[in-house]
C-alpha cells in the first residue's frame, strides 16, 4: 500500500504537466456537474443530502448507491478509460490500482462532496 502512495504521488507530477492534463480539470468538473443537478433534485425531492445519507439512512442505502452510480457512473468510467490511456501510453505500463484511484480521486470524491452541499443551497434558497 505504502508502495501504491508512493508511486501515486511521483506520477501524479506526470500527470498534472504532461499530456492529457486537460483530464484533471474536465472530469471533476463533469462529475460537480452531474453532483450539482442531483443535489437540486434530492432537495426538491425532500430527500437528506447524498454523503449523509449513505451514512446515516441505512433504509435507503442501497437505493442511494444505485442512483449515484447511475449519475456518476459513467464518468468515473471514462476516467477510468482516460486513466488506462495515459498509463499506457506515457508511463509505459499499467496499475491497475493506481488507475481505479486515480479515477476515483477525479470522478468520484468531488460527485460526493458537492451532491450534497447542492442540496443543502437548494433548501435554503
Amino acid at each position: 500500500m505504502e508502495d501504491l502512495l508512493a508511486r501515486l504521488a511521483e506520477n501524479m507530477h506526470i500527470r498534472a504537466t504532461g499530456p492529457m492534463k486537460f483530464r484533471l480539470i474536465l472530469q471533476p468538473l463533469m462529475a460537480s456537474i452531474f453532483a450539482i443537478m442531483a443535489g437540486m433534485k434530492d432537495a426538491r425531492a425532500g430527500r437528506t443530502p447524498f454523503l449523509w445519507g449513505l451514512f446515516y439512512d441505512p433504509a435507503n442505502r442501497a437505493d442511494m448507491l444505485k442512483d449515484g452510480w447511475k449519475s456518476v457512473g459513467k464518468v468515473f468510467l471514462i476516467a477510468l478509460a482516460l486513466e488506462t490511456v495515459f498509463q499506457i501510453f506515457v508511463l509505459k505500463t499499467f496499475y491497475p490500482l493506481e488507475a481505479l484511484t486515480t479515477a476515483f480521486l477525479l470522478a468520484i470524491v468531488p460527485y460526493l462532496i458537492l451532491r450534497g452541499i447542492a442540496n443543502r443551497l437548494t433548501r435554503r434558497g
